[in-house]
């Protein structure tokens, strides 16, 4: 089996570096496109793929084909792939706002199609990924693209109807939380400690979390509480952020990717 890569930007690199650590697939059989030598060049230097620079010389090379290119850029590239697309292939996408209906009306046919929503902490071994599939991909397609995506994070199958929430929870709102650490750092900052400690506090202290409410099952809310000590001064800190409408912020924000997401 070969895969393809329509796209080596920072998701693709993710997804490779995933799969060869993994042992999924060799790099001999991992073919990717880019319009520019000098990402072509990182790539092979780095996993000593194959790559090239026409896009359908990919999507004929390859069994599965994973289109790893902004939305934007997907009228292009479904022009240029179009007819190298056979029943044979299997196509993932990893665009936001794409739907797989509107994915297969650009190709003018029906094709085995798996729709993924992964997220930047891939980069680190740590991503999100959504996925959710048509009805002609086979069961061993999402056993593929399930453990393909589970080499660089976690992979939930999900409705496509839930897709764009998926990409605001998982997908953007990793930059919320950059937010988060660098406020609160700055806080610390504040208070009199160096910069490149409080970073490491902040952040330390959000991956704990994070972890937390993964591995334990225990509601959040739940775990908020076990900090706050009555008259302490965790819960001084809370009601400064419950005041200030953190809650609602982020509701906010999250609904706006959700909107934005639609209109792609």
């Amino acid at each position: 089996m070969k895969i393809g890569f329509i796209g080596l930007g920072n998701m693709a690199k993710a997804m490779i570096g995933g799969m060869l650590r993994e042992g999924i697939m060799e790099a001999g059989d991992v073919i990717g496109s880019a319009k520019t030598r000098e990402t072509r060049d990182r790539m092979e230097n780095e996993f000593h793929i194959v790559t090239a620079e026409s896009n359908r010389y990919v999507a004929e090379c390859a069994d599965v084909v994973i289109l790893a290119v902004k939305p934007v850029f997907f009228p292009e590239v479904i022009g240029e792939i179009r007819e190298a697309v056979t029943e044979e292939k299997l196509v993932i996408s990893i665009a936001a706002g794409k739907s797989m209906e509107w994915i297969e009306k650009e190709f003018g046919k029906r094709i085995r199609l798996i729709r993924c929503m992964p997220n930047t902490p891939a980069l680190v071994g740590a991503g999100c990924t959504a996925v959710c599939m048509n009805s002609l991909a086979e069961k061993a397609d999402e056993e593929f693209c399930l453990k393909l995506m589970e080499s660089f994070g976690r992979a939930i199958v999900i409705p496509e109807r839930l897709m764009d929430a998926a990409g605001a929870v998982g997908g953007s709102s990793p930059a919320f939380v950059f937010l988060l650490i660098e406020a609160m750092a700055d806080g610390a900052v504040k208070a009199g400690m160096p910069r490149k400690q409080a970073y490491e506090f902040a952040a330390s202290a959000v991956a704990g979390s994070a972890r937390m409410v993964l591995e334990t099952g225990i509601h959040p809310g739940e775990l908020k509480d076990m900090v706050c000590s009555p008259g302490g001064t965790t819960i001084e800190g809370v009601a400064v952020l419950e005041e200030k409408g953190m809650r609602a912020a982020v509701m906010e924000a999250v609904g706006a990717c959700v909107e934005k997401s639609k209109k792609l």
